[in-house]
């Protein structure tokens, strides 16, 4: 049983909530979910690998936004993504805004990294781009 530190009323349920939250990661999307999202229209591809990776394959319709840029271009206005990105900025309500990168661990970073900044429907493809290219390419 978790104890609260120090006699504070809900510290234990509050170490309790928080750990859950972190074990849950983010959600996340299957290969055969992506396939149907896709063929359907309605997935929002953002693939966070480097540029270098990206240009040697990517699966097809996906924005390229560098992990390491993610959090300023998520915050730019929307004339100033479309000029950098030649794309429409995402909006926070979009319902399937899913990253990934070549493993998975950076893709994860990006959804967490999104849904902090009100991005409600951001996703992992937690399969990655090494998935696609394994069962797709």
């Amino acid at each position: 049983m978790l104890r609260a530190r120090r006699g504070r009323p809900g510290a234990a349920f509050l170490q309790l909530a928080v750990a859950a939250r972190a074990m849950a990661g983010a959600p996340t999307v299957s290969l055969p979910e992506l396939r149907s999202l896709l063929a359907s229209g309605r997935a929002r591809l953002i693939d966070v690998r480097s540029r270098e990776e990206a240009a040697a394959g990517t699966i097809p319709g996906a924005l390229n936004i560098p992990v390491s840029e993610l959090e300023s271009a998520l915050q730019m206005e929307p004339a100033a993504f479309q000029a950098l990105y030649s794309a429409e900025k995402p909006k926070r309500d979009d319902e399937n805004l899913i990253f990934f990168c070549q493993m998975g661990k950076r893709g994860l970073q990006a959804t967490q990294l999104a849904q902090g900044l009100g991005y409600t429907g951001a996703r992992n493809y937690a399969g990655a781009y090494r998935e696609w290219f394994q069962k797709e390419g």
